[in-house]
């Protein structure tokens, strides 16, 4: 893929670091020539004590998940989390030198009053907190969203007027703002209301295999049943150059997809 012009790479899961050497796998692909950006979402509590190594190793961002930082529904949500822990790793990353960026997905009648929360950790610390649409894939279809246009109301009668914030903070579609005062900024993803699927540069390996080219659809190619049937590079190179020129037009959250995904979202690399 590197061939391909892929530069960047992102570790996901469910939780990456549940794997069994997963900083080795970080320290294979730092070592691949035209590999020069490796990052990881993560709960960050596995990666807790040990951010120094996964930074000599190669990582050079973390994506953290937090949703909220009321210790009861931070629990109920976690299956008996606690939040002091993802925040001591929010902190280890920091002082690592590690890029850090804080993902909070807003859940109607759930965090919605703990929102303003999450993102004044941007205010003393030097971390980009986003706020990410609930997508209607998996589990995410039976809970109620919160749209972006709402969660920036929120920021903006909490914080005041933000300017936006033009430095790159990365190879994503989030579109940045930044409070007076504040160290960090607070960024916006809505993938539903504010569709960007013209600039999506994402595809995804599954664990099984496949070059998933869309979050919504099933269809993508199988990569390790042509890398088990023996086929050159140059072959896979052109059925993953030929995969990713035909990606999806459009998510297709709103409307009726043949291809449709069935599966969760921590079983797709979301």
């Amino acid at each position: 893929m590197t061939q391909l012009g892929v530069h960047a790479v992102r570790l996901t899961g469910g939780e990456p670091m549940a794997r069994k050497g997963c900083l080795d796998l970080v320290e294979q692909l730092n070592s691949l020539p035209g590999i020069d950006y490796i990052a990881m979402t993560t709960n960050g509590i596995l990666l807790k004590d040990c951010m120094e190594e996964a930074a000599k190793r190669g990582l050079n961002a973390v994506n953290i998940s937090l949703d909220t930082l009321d210790a009861c529904n931070f629990s109920r949500l976690t299956r008996n989390g606690h939040v002091e822990d993802v925040l001591k790793a929010v902190h280890e990353a920091v002082r690592c030198g590690l890029k850090v960026k804080i993902n909070a997905v807003p859940v109607r009648d759930f965090n919605e009053e703990g929102l303003v929360a999450v993102a004044a950790l941007a205010k003393d610390l030097p971390v980009d907190v986003r706020f990410i649409e609930l997508m209607p894939v998996g589990c995410g279809a039976e809970l109620r969203p919160i749209p972006m246009d709402e969660v920036r109301q929120r920021l903006e009668d909490a914080f005041g007027t933000m300017m936006t914030d033009e430095t790159r903070h990365g190879y994503g579609p989030a579109g940045y703002m930044k409070p007076q005062g504040f160290k960090g900024s607070l960024g916006l993803i809505g993938a539903v209301s504010h569709e960007f699927c013209d600039r999506c540069n994402r595809v995804r390996i599954t664990p099984e295999g496949i070059l998933k080219l869309c979050l919504n659809h099933s269809a993508g190619l199988d990569l390790r049943a042509l890398l088990r049937s023996g086929a050159s590079d140059e072959e896979i190179a052109d059925k993953m150059r030929d995969a990713i020129l035909h990606k999806p037009v459009h998510h297709g959250f709103s409307e009726a997809v043949e291809d449709r995904e069935q599966r969760r979202m921590n079983q797709i690399g979301g």
